[in-house]
């Protein structure tokens, strides 16, 4: 090889190596603070360890977070942070959602700090948009990472979409000690509609959003099975199922007396990000065992 041919060489290994510590020094300046439970599982899918500075209050409670686990990792917020609060880990980046106290994000923004308010998530279209948006803003590791985990949830998606192909749907309600039920334009009814179930209160009962339930009409409504936010299918079910019948209209309803109850993990029934995949196949084979055999 001659000197010139070297020569070149040598310049764009420089060059490679150059633009390598330019993006290595980039993603290492990220540094993010998560302040809700679905911007903690969007964070901590798509970055380096280094590059989380604080989770939620509630990121380490399993009833609430599919990443309870790997969060306790993470310091967290305290339910009532502040601005203070939150600069104190020297963020570049804040997570929040629209119900996030506008003061805070306010505050924030006026210090400086990229502030992302994610106002999106009642489908898997929205958690696919959310997840871009942060790959976006963190870089193109997270970028790259964020549309893996978009693939493998498509995939995950069509193959439960086949099995699911040629089931009746099973009539169901998400009842709740609250006060409130969940029909239309809900992460319940985006549930039913991956998991071969019919949410009567979005088709009989024309609710939308988690809406006062119709005590009479519920009455007649012809319900398969009530799904259940609980850790198993024994005394965590007996328990709330127990606490249902202390209530107008499930106390008077024969589903309830009966026990006809299926079970999917707390966090599951509000899941906001892709996450709520895991929620659709466990309902779908609580629903319809019959097909994952």
């Amino acid at each position: 090889m001659d000197a010139n041919k070297i020569t070149k060489l040598v310049r764009l290994l420089t060059l490679a190596l150059a633009f390598g510590v330019y993006f290595s020094f980039a993603a290492a300046s990220v540094r993010v603070v998560s302040q809700t439970v679905g911007t903690d599982e969007l964070l901590l899918a798509l970055a380096e360890p280094e590059q989380v500075g604080a989770l939620s209050h509630l990121s380490r409670e399993p009833s609430f977070s599919a990443v309870a686990k790997q969060a306790e990792a993470y310091p967290k917020l305290s339910a009532t942070a502040d601005a203070e609060s939150v600069l104190k880990y020297a963020p570049t980046l804040l997570l929040c959602a629209d119900y996030s106290r506008k003061e805070l994000v306010d505050q924030v923004r006026r210090a400086g700090i990229r502030v992302i308010v994610f106002d999106r998530y009642a489908t898997l279209a929205d958690a696919y948009a959310n997840l871009r948006t942060l790959g976006t803003a963190m870089g193109p590791d997270a970028a790259a990472r964020a549309e893996k985990i978009i693939a493998d949830c498509e995939t995950r998606v069509a193959a439960l979409r086949e099995k699911l192909r040629d089931v009746k749907p099973v009539r169901v309600i998400a009842p709740s000690v609250y006060g409130v039920i969940p029909g239309a334009k809900t992460t319940f009814q985006d549930l039913c509609e991956h998991a071969g179930a019919e949410n009567l209160a979005a088709t009989l009962g024309q609710l939308e959003g988690h809406a006062p339930p119709p005590v009479e009409q519920m009455l007649l409504w012809p319900i398969d099975r009530v799904v259940i936010g609980a850790t198993d299918n024994g005394d965590a079910l007996d328990a709330e199922l127990k606490r249902l019948r202390g209530l107008p209209p499930y106390a008077h309803m024969k589903v309830i007396q009966e026990k006809r109850a299926v079970v999917i993990a707390p966090h599951l029934l509000s899941a906001v990000t892709h996450h709520r995949v895991d929620g659709y196949e466990q309902l779908a084979r609580a629903l319809h065992p019959e097909v994952f055999k």
